[in-house]
């Protein structure tokens, strides 16, 4: 049971509350931010950067402070996950000479890692059960890697889609990613990270973030394109339902709030309108955001009550939260 909530109950946002309205802040530096996470452990949200001149990680006690911190190397972040069983951030690049893993127990010293194969990952999460990482490429020969400490690597075969995310559902024992690109299986599934199914999404659109949501027992993806139907739901992960987005943006991340019982998506296309809620996932709001920014990550504190995304756009302004 999470923390400060009653069995069989969520806690329903309200009309300015968490996922409605977003405050900007300003960021550490003017990089590419591209993923944000939260550790409980730590009290600390870590965002990482693909671009930026010597500061591609920063961190934030509150989501309104941010300080940098040197990466252990100039690659290209695009994703960092934390895992509370092992005491560790691990971020993953699309780009950069013999450094695509790097690690940290404090998100303020980063140590760079060796990966099996330079392939360009896009993605990486945690699944406590299994005591594993799993990162997703969208180039290379094996576009699935995992590890159990996040130091040591291993390839794995996988379908050779244009993977972009990957999550975990402990409920289901399963990981879902997704991807984007011109072949009809945007989907693949896997109960070990080893041995992965291809699986055929609900349209063949640009899929870029996948995230579980526990209470609801339902997968949820958002896609960067389509016609009114950039979000698609699933109870398994194997078959799919696509849903009504609430505009034609360019939907780039989404995440959940167990404690608000809602989804939260951010885009980098739109304007004023680059945040969209949902409850169910089915039904979906456009909501004001606070830059016309190029919104790429959202994630969520229970801890602090609040939504943190960073962007890839803007001048001093990269961070928004909510509330």
């Amino acid at each position: 049971m999470i923390p400060g909530i009653v069995a069989g109950q969520m806690r329903r946002s309200g009309g300015s509350g968490a996922g409605v309205s977003w405050t900007v802040r300003s960021s550490a530096a003017d990089s590419g931010w591209r993923s944000v996470c939260w550790s409980p452990e730590l009290g600390l949200f870590c965002a990482v950067a693909f671009s930026g001149a010597g500061a591609r990680v920063m961190t934030s006690p509150d989501g309104v402070t941010w300080t940098a911190r040197v990466a252990a190397a100039d690659s290209g972040w695009l994703s960092v996950c934390w895992s509370p069983e092992r005491s560790l951030f691990v971020a993953v690049a699309f780009s950069g000479t013999g450094a695509r893993v790097m690690t940290s127990p404090d998100g303020i010293l980063w140590t760079a890692r060796a990966v099996p194969e330079a392939n360009d990952f896009r993605s990486v999460c945690w699944s406590p059960e299994l005591g594993l990482f799993v990162a997703v490429a969208d180039g290379g020969t094996n576009r699935v890697m995992t590890s159990p400490d996040g130091i040591n690597w291993t390839a794995r075969a996988a379908p050779q889609a244009f993977w972009t995310s990957v999550c975990w559902s402990p409920t289901l024992g399963r990981f879902v990613a997704v991807a984007y690109g011109s072949i009809s299986q945007f989907v693949m599934t896997s109960s070990d990270g080893v041995t992965w199914t291809a699986r055929v999404a609900a349209q063949n659109l640009s899929w870029f973030s996948v995230c579980w949501s526990p209470e609801l027992g339902l997968f949820v993806a958002v896609a960067s394109s389509g016609t009114g139907n950039r979000v698609m739901t699933s109870p398994n992960g194997i078959t799919w339902t696509i849903r009504t987005s609430a505009a034609d943006n360019n939907w780039g991340s989404v995440c959940w709030s167990p404690e608000l019982g809602l989804f939260v998506a951010v885009a980098n296309s739109g304007t004023g309108n680059r945040v969209m809620t949902s409850h169910d996932g089915i039904s979906w709001t456009v909501r004001t955001s606070a830059a016309d920014n190029n919104w790429m990550s959202v994630c969520w504190s229970p801890e602090r009550s609040q939504f943190v995304a960073v962007a890839i756009s803007g001048t001093g302004n990269r961070v928004m939260t909510s509330p």
